[in-house]
């Protein structure tokens, strides 16, 4: 609880400062809990995580603030010796990263992307890793910061069709990651589930087209709305799945 104060009061002042000074001013990343916090708030800002969709995001406040204003840039991490590395994980990348000391609160998303990492962080720290981060498990790596727009390689979200009883979040979510009723409602029990980055509480929750759904330790897709029905009068859905 005292946390989550913590942040509020930080986005408070981060909001009262642009207002009334008259300038832009951003947050730290947020990991979901703390973008439904502060979307609760209801506070004028806008938020980026370096490319659409992103689940770690900064917020912004201001004026006319535009994606190239976020004080975030990203690091391309690369085995010198991609023949003779090891398999790279998620986990693997930010274990390295905390390792060196680094605030989790400055990182952003890392995607993996043919054994190589796409680390987004703030650009205060940006020098730091790229001058420290050597190895990645028991892999040398090289850092080195990169051009979002021209040179990044996200890999895009799989399309994939699923049948469903109902367009409620809980049935769709048991239907994406073949998990039962029980072990469904369990992660809303948990506060696991997020729909567009608020924390959902209630399994009843209808899905609207353009959903983002994130479901913590299963992963994240866009809904995308109902194709057709069956024979049997049940739904076929489509969704957006990010591996």
């Amino acid at each position: 609880m005292k946390d989550k104060e913590l942040l509020e009061n930080r986005l408070l002042e981060l909001n009262s400062r642009a207002y009334e000074r008259g300038y832009n001013t951003f947050s730290d990343f947020l990991n979901m809990d703390e973008q439904s916090t502060a979307s609760a708030l209801n506070l004028p800002c806008s938020a980026f995580g370096g490319y659409e969709n992103a689940e770690r995001v900064v917020l912004g406040f201001g004026e006319d603030i535009k994606s190239e204003d976020y004080p975030i840039c990203c690091i391309e991490i690369v085995p010198l010796q991609q023949k003779f590395a090891d398999k790279l994980s998620h986990r693997d990348f930010l274990g390295s990263l905390t390792n060196l000391g680094i605030n989790r609160n400055t990182l952003g998303d890392i995607i993996i992307n043919e054994n190589c990492g796409y680390l987004f962080c703030l650009k205060g720290i940006s020098e730091y890793i790229t001058d420290n981060l050597t190895r990645v498990k028991h892999t040398t790596v090289n850092c080195k910061v990169i051009s979002i727009d021209s040179e990044l390689k996200i890999n895009e979200p799989e399309v994939k069709e699923t049948i469903v009883s109902s367009l409620r979040a809980d049935s769709v979510i048991s239907s994406v990651y073949k998990l039962s009723r029980n072990e469904t409602a369990e992660l809303f029990g948990k506060d696991l589930v997020f729909i567009n980055s608020k924390a959902v509480k209630k399994t009843s929750t209808l899905l609207k087209e353009n959903d983002i759904v994130s479901v913590r330790h299963k992963g994240r897709f866009i809904f995308c709305g109902e194709l057709r029905k069956t024979k049997k009068d049940r739904i076929v859905v489509s969704v957006m799945i990010y591996k």
